[in-house]
């Protein structure tokens, strides 16, 4: 990030494309590793506050890989389809390269978070993330994208202020002990006094609720999808707010495993009032872009009620809904942002018969919003049935309410589809519309679609790098899955 950008004009864009390929191998060689060997040498600790306890920690698990997995394939993908943003007089300084710098920074920040081992390190890597984004929102964009970075950054320190609390809380509980230490496998063995345990999980809870994010602290993600960029949106939903959901897992369950029991039933609720409330407002939207932010609040439910749920096949299914809802919704933002830019207006009542002058685009649209809706062959329908058939098996009232957020999701996407690329073109459509996807367009939705519809036909690579994640989960936790009970039948 640092070398591109000192390297003005296109070279930084072809430089800062090039590291990210580069990472993208590296994750790959490193999960290749992960498989045949399993998360042995792949760890470094390094003292780096002796006072606090507090170490450079990094290591890696089933949920960590597939989070590096998914955030070096994205970044690609995102540089390539934002490839001409900061060409345009309205960017003023903001040029080429500095996207790409802020990009691969953030891609770097983010990383960081999925392999921290350490809390402290963590929560640094954590807040660090807001500063590339917050750039990102705010120097490409909408008319009012500056407003929108604002929101953003307000939300975010607001949760990272109050888990502040929460760090500080359980380091100095540790510290009781007399052996200080922020490293994650010595929080996960300490005693918390329980007059304490339930105020430090809020700490840590909040500010992943409004990360992932849920219901009623999901206001900042519409308007920042309304006015970022296609590429700024992706990288935003797709990777960074799925610290969010993978925060719930690693540390709320991780360090406070009584206080989750406890506290399930209340986050199984907000989970599906987000389920249906996203779903409903998606259906209201009269913005593309504000329509697939809706759709991610939605989808979080999701992932959060199979987190709370606490069955082997509902965990498995929460991180293979983080994976498998990254692709999806890229390839929505991305398609959608190639549509928008043509047309010049993200409004759904601007646009009309789309497949008639753009049959490519209105047919990749389709297979990301069939995606979104979890529709059979698709990654997204494994793992939204895991959750619902996982949640079924202890709650099944909350299932069989969820379960209509599925039916909603039919009809969000069928009816925007309907409505934008279907009919008869208008004048105003034919005369911005005026040429289908091109090679690097088509480039950037290939690898997506394929990934899809690879999860949706096998996923049992990913679930197998997972089980033995969950398998500890749930015995952390307390927890094992309802005993199957046999019904006799008459003869």
């Amino acid at each position: 990030a640092v070398v591109v950008a000192f390297v003005k004009g296109p070279a930084g864009r072809l430089v800062g494309f090039g590291v990210s390929l580069a990472t993208l191998g590296l994750a790959v060689a490193v999960a290749v590793r992960y498989v045949q060997g399993g998360a042995e040498g792949l760890a470094e600790q390094v003292p780096w506050i002796r006072a606090f306890g507090a170490w450079y920690a990094l290591g890696l698990d089933g949920m960590g890989l597939l989070m590096v997995l998914m955030t070096a394939l994205i970044v690609p993908v995102v540089l390539l389809a934002e490839w001409r943003t900061g060409e345009d007089a309205t960017s003023g300084r903001w040029g080429v390269a500095a996207y790409s710098a802020l990009v691969l920074a953030l891609e770097s920040l983010a990383l960081f978070v999925f392999l921290a081992s350490d809390v402290l390190l963590f929560y640094f890597f954590f807040e660090a993330t807001l500063i590339p984004m917050y750039f990102l929102i705010g120097g490409w964009g909408g008319v009012n994208r500056r407003a929108a970075a604002v929101k953003f950054l307000l939300y975010s320190l607001l949760g990272g202020l109050v888990m502040l609390f929460s760090v500080i809380g359980v380091g100095v509980v540790q510290a009781d002990t007399g052996t200080p230490s922020y490293l994650l496998s010595d929080l996960t063995r300490l005693s918390i006094p329980a007059h304490l345990e339930p105020w430090l999980f809020a700490g840590f809870m909040i500010a992943f609720v409004i990360k992932a994010p849920m219901v009623p602290l999901h206001t900042w993600l519409p308007d920042v999808a309304g006015e970022a960029t296609p590429g700024s949106s992706t990288l935003l939903v797709g990777v960074l707010d799925k610290i969010g959901t993978f925060g719930m897992l690693k540390l709320c369950l991780g360090i406070f495993p009584e206080t989750s029991r406890d506290v399930a039933p209340v986050m199984i609720a907000l989970a599906v009032v987000s389920v249906l409330y996203g779903a409903l407002a998606a259906i209201g939207q009269r913005d593309l872009m504000r329509f697939v932010a809706f759709t991610s609040v939605s989808h979080f439910g999701f992932m959060v009620m199979g987190i709370f749920a606490f069955t082997t096949s509902s965990i498995a299914g929460s991180v293979l809904y983080m994976l498998n809802h990254g692709f999806s919704t890229a390839a929505m933002f991305l398609v959608l942002g190639f549509l928008v830019r043509r047309r010049g207006s993200a409004l759904i009542a601007d646009t009309r018969g789309v497949f008639q002058v753009a049959p490519v685009l209105a047919g990749l649209s389709l297979v990301a919003g069939l995606s979104s809706l979890a529709l059979p062959g698709t990654g997204s329908f494994v793992s939204e049935f895991l959750v619902l058939a996982g949640t079924w098996q202890r709650h099944p009232g909350w299932a069989a309410v969820a379960l209509l957020g599925t039916v909603l999701a039919a009809l969000y996407v069928l009816w925007v589809y309907q409505r934008v690329m279907t009919g008869p073109p208008t004048d105003e459509v034919r005369a911005s519309v005026t040429r289908d996807l091109d090679g690097r367009e088509r480039l950037v939705t290939a690898p997506l679609v394929v990934v899809l519809l690879v999860l949706g036909f096998f996923p049992k690579p990913a679930l197998d790098v997972v089980a033995p994640l969950v398998q500890q989960t749930m015995s952390h936790v307390g927890v094992a899955d309802p005993a199957p009970v046999a019904k006799g039948t008459n003869r």
